[in-house]
């Protein structure tokens, strides 16, 4: 039964980060909020995500190959085998000592399958997507980023260098990446007074919101993922739950008006999963105790077991 037995993604057999050779997926956890600029509680969305996606595991189990209703596709989950290696040590009043633990756990992931993280604030993107870049051995990695917020500031008088605002800015810094190969969708909310002149100067490729209402969520995501996936390597997907409005996905800890329906959500994850240069994703930001319908989680759930489903068992 879906609410038995371990909570491991989609019910995944419990692994050693070393024990994945016949693993198609890995997926870890980092139930860490210390880099947070609002409301915490990040830190247990891994958790619940996991407890979440045992509901389509029942299912895919009960029911063997299933229909997509939505595609109206026939998936089989059995075409590939997901295996969980329980979370990253964390440690909560240092976030330099955490971020090297998620580099190496993603490092390790990459090397062997095709890592999943569940955060977790958005700071940990950046590690995660250090040690993809380290662990796969790509020279070149792009980054397709689903969120409310563009994560680009350099430096906070309040945070400093390294909290969830500064993730992007970060990563445009390692080695291999540039902003003509990061890609933003879903962004509103406010910005600094001069971003539309950072985008255009540093190549970023940025889609609002009003783009996606002008265009539709699938145009603009596989513009987006191209654009990443142009002379890079591969492309490493961030989805922060709070790209998706609030009246659909309360559970994070800085909302923002006017995001993503669940539907455009989940197409996001079709286009996403079904290109051949994504290597790893995460999803970010859920924090279950501002959503009392566990309805957060549920659709974060979702949108990975989407992902998965368009990329491996299509």
């Amino acid at each position: 039964m879906a609410y038995a037995g371990l909570d491991t993604f989609l019910k995944g057999e419990p692994r050693d980060p070393d024990d994945l050779d016949d693993v198609d997926v890995a997926v870890f956890g980092v139930p860490y909020d210390g880099a947070v600029s609002n409301r915490p509680g990040a830190r247990y969305g891994p958790g619940t995500i996991r407890e979440a996606s045992a509901w389509w595991a029942y299912l895919s189990e009960y029911k063997g190959a299933l229909t997509n209703m939505r595609t109206g596709e026939q998936v089989d989950f059995d075409a590939f085998t997901v295996a969980d290696v329980g979370d990253a040590p964390v440690f909560p009043m240092d976030h330099e000592a955490t971020a090297e633990s998620v580099t190496a756990h993603a490092a390790t992931l990459a090397a062997r399958a095709f890592p999943v993280m569940l955060g977790g604030d958005h700071y940990c993107t950046f590690p995660a997507f250090r040690g993809f870049l380290e662990g796969a051995d790509h020279e070149r990695v792009g980054f397709v980023q689903i969120d409310a917020h563009t994560d680009t500031v350099s430096e906070s008088p309040v945070f400093g260098t390294d909290f969830h605002g500064s993730s992007t800015a970060r990563i445009a810094e390692l080695p291999g990446v540039d902003y003509d190969s990061v890609s933003q969708v879903g962004i509103r909310g406010y910005e600094s007074p001069d971003f539309f002149e950072f985008a255009e100067e540093t190549g970023l490729n940025l889609f609002t919101m009003r783009d996606v209402e002008e265009r539709g969520i699938g145009p603009v995501v596989a513009d987006a993922v191209e654009a990443a996936a142009q002379e890079t390597d591969a492309v490493y997907v961030t989805f922060d739950i709070d790209a998706v409005d609030p009246g659909f996905a309360p559970g994070t800890g800085t909302p923002c008006p006017g995001g993503l329906t669940s539907g455009q959500a989940l197409e996001t994850m079709e286009v996403l999963g079904a290109h051949d240069a994504v290597g790893a994703v995460d999803l970010m930001e859920v924090a279950p105790r501002y959503d009392a319908t566990e309805g957060t989680e549920r659709l974060a759930a979702y949108l990975l077991v989407t992902f998965l489903e368009r990329k491996f068992a299509r």
